[in-house]
């Protein structure tokens, strides 16, 4: 039997929903029978992680383990959660939850260094509290990897264009917010470029940039159904 997957929502709605369509594709199924069980908690009153990072909003953790546990009640066997920022909270909250929670960080550091040979400069478009929390960074620097992040003013034009996805703004209004972005890491030299936030996949068109574009979300959805097929742990 495969394992049931949790998947902690809501940070936000649509990228929730991002995750669990690319599940779905990720599964070598020829009939309904064949999906993975999955049970979706899309709890969006969790508090902004980003906000509560640079102390200028509520604690996410304790919504954040009420939740992780509501799905284990409910039946899931293993968690996933679809917010780079939360991962912040990461240590802690698996250790309030009686399941593994795979994290989508590390996930997504490991498939760079394999899928980018020789990588050494990586490109991050993230969260606000993502960069200042360096969670990308600690784990790439480890394997010998220089994370570069956007410059003064170009964090806050990604930080709308997050925003702009959660509020439903048109894709087209928000391409000139991250184009000129990723056009500035490019002349930098990265090898490649990870995005670091559940929301940028939605607008970003990976086919419209040089380089490798890595999508962590959907990293996670192939890599849930490995655990989830595979029966591990």
């Amino acid at each position: 039997m495969s394992k049931i997957i949790g998947v902690l929502g809501g940070m936000g709605p649509e990228a929730t929903a991002d995750l669990f369509a690319k599940i779905i594709h990720a599964t070598p199924a020829i009939s309904d029978q064949e999906h993975l069980r999955i049970i979706i908690d899309n709890n969006p009153q969790i508090p902004d992680r980003t906000a509560a990072i640079m102390g200028q909003g509520p604690n996410p953790l304790p919504l954040l383990v009420d939740t992780a546990n509501n799905l284990v009640r409910a039946g899931a066997e293993f968690l996933i959660m679809p917010c780079h920022t939360a991962h912040y909270y990461y240590e802690e909250l698996q250790k309030n939850c009686p399941v593994p929670i795979l994290n989508m960080i590390e996930e997504s550091v490991r498939q760079a260094c394999e899928a980018i040979s020789l990588l050494h400069r990586i490109g991050l478009l993230a969260s606000r509290g993502t960069i200042i929390a360096g969670l990308y960074d600690g784990i790439f620097n480890k394997r010998g990897v220089e994370v570069l992040t956007p410059r003064g003013e170009q964090l806050e034009q990604i930080m709308e264009v997050i925003y702009g996805v959660k509020e439903g703004r048109p894709r087209g209004e928000l391409k000139p917010l991250w184009r000129p972005v990723v056009d500035d890491l490019l002349q930098r030299n990265i090898q490649a470029l990870i995005l670091g936030c559940t929301e940028l996949p939605l607008v970003i068109d990976a086919a419209e940039i040089a380089v490798p574009v890595l999508d962590p979300t959907n990293i996670l959805a192939q890599r849930a159904v490995e655990y989830a097929r595979n029966n591990e742990g």
